[in-house]
């Protein structure tokens, strides 16, 4: 267990999928139930505790720093990547505004709606720093509603978690919400390089592990996601998350 106080959020990336509507704006700042994506975010990092928030930005950055200027959460850094580093990349470049201990990651367009215990909550209690480098939380393919392909990871009753082989279809995909350490980043490369990068490792060292969602999970990529997601959230669910 470990208590959370430095977390990021990644709004740096393009957003291509979700085109037109990232034509004039960072897809973090597209709305969902009355609030942009990133504010969800921030929300969800401020109320696990956390006192120091990072976020970096590349595409249409201006943006993104008015928005994150515009939330209430504390200790607010947002960190303009002139050339996009991707995932590890953008993590790595942030390290030394994340603290000495583990630190929540949460990417920029995630939206999920909380168990009993919310998410970030149950990923602090179950991250153990002797054992663990990476806790990611997971979700069902069979609870996605869109598209879900080969999922990402297998997890075995411990929680360990390998990629799937050659024809394997594993039963989860990764929800954009995570505890890493720093030594995670160990020997990490210079430069633009995706976070897989670093779990394919962790997984060689047996040092990362899962957690399985326990409430709803929105997958947004396309413009269609995202009409889909409002439509269940009005239908329903929006007491739910508010």
């Amino acid at each position: 267990m470990i208590t959370l106080t430095h977390g990021m959020v990644l709004a740096a990336g393009l957003g291509t999928r979700m085109r037109p509507l990232t034509d004039d704006r960072p897809k973090p700042l597209l709305e969902l139930g009355g609030r942009s994506l990133l504010h969800h975010a921030l929300d969800r990092l401020r109320d696990a505790g956390v006192a120091h928030h990072v976020v970096n930005a590349h595409w249409f950055a201006d943006q993104v720093a008015a928005a994150v200027a515009a939330h209430d959460a504390p200790d607010r850094k947002v960190r303009r990547e002139e050339v996009l580093l991707e995932t590890g990349g953008g993590v790595t470049a942030a390290l030394p505004h994340l603290g000495d201990a583990p630190f929540a990651v949460v990417n920029g367009d995630a939206f999920w709606l909380d168990g009993p215990t919310p998410a970030l909550a149950r990923l602090a209690a179950s991250f153990d720093p002797r054992t663990m480098d990476a806790l990611l939380l997971l979700v069902r393919t069979a609870q996605v509603d869109g598209e879900a392909g080969r999922g990402d990871f297998f997890i075995d009753p411990l929680g360990l978690l390998r990629r799937p082989k050659e024809r394997e279809i594993s039963p989860y995909l990764f929800g954009g919400v995570q505890i890493l350490s720093p030594a995670l980043f160990a020997d990490a490369p210079e430069g633009p390089f995706s976070l897989n990068l670093l779990y394919d490792r962790a997984i060689e060292s047996g040092r990362i592990f899962g957690l399985v969602h326990d409430g709803a999970w929105f997958h947004l990529s396309t413009p269609r996601d995202l009409d889909r997601a409002e439509t269940m959230l009005r239908a329903g669910m929006l007491t739910a998350l508010f």
